[in-house]
């Protein structure tokens, strides 16, 4: 079992910054794929990044490559989405999960989720 919160989420102009964190608990940590997805109102849950139990391996969509960089540490057990050049297009509900199976971006394949955290990007 494990549990995650997430913080960081807030209101943000276009072009700023936010720093996502997701705080783990439970058992065994380092031997999850985690993963962020984002949900907008009406819209169908998302993937937007994800990272190998190492950290060695990470993956994102082209919506959101070369602006978003997942990362994370294993002894803190936390996992973090660090989110440049934001557009109102990425207004959401960002959540974060953990996944047994290796470097997946299928919501249906995560086991665990948070409670998400809102993002708000004006324009």
């Amino acid at each position: 079992q494990v549990q995650l919160v997430e913080s960081g989420g807030g209101l943000v102009q276009t072009g700023g910054s936010l720093r996502l964190a997701c705080a783990a608990s439970g058992r065994r940590f380092s031997t999850y794929s985690m993963g962020w997805f984002r949900q907008a109102s009406g819209k169908e849950r998302e993937f937007v990044a994800v990272i190998s139990w190492s950290g060695a391996s990470t993956d994102n969509p082209d919506s959101v490559k070369g602006r978003f960089t997942i990362s994370r540490d294993n002894v803190k057990n936390t996992v973090y989405l660090q989110m440049n050049s934001l557009k109102p297009e990425d207004t959401a509900v960002y959540y974060c999960a953990a996944s047994k199976v290796v470097h997946t971006t299928r919501v249906n394949e995560y086991a665990y989720w948070g409670q998400g955290t809102q993002v708000t990007v004006s324009s």
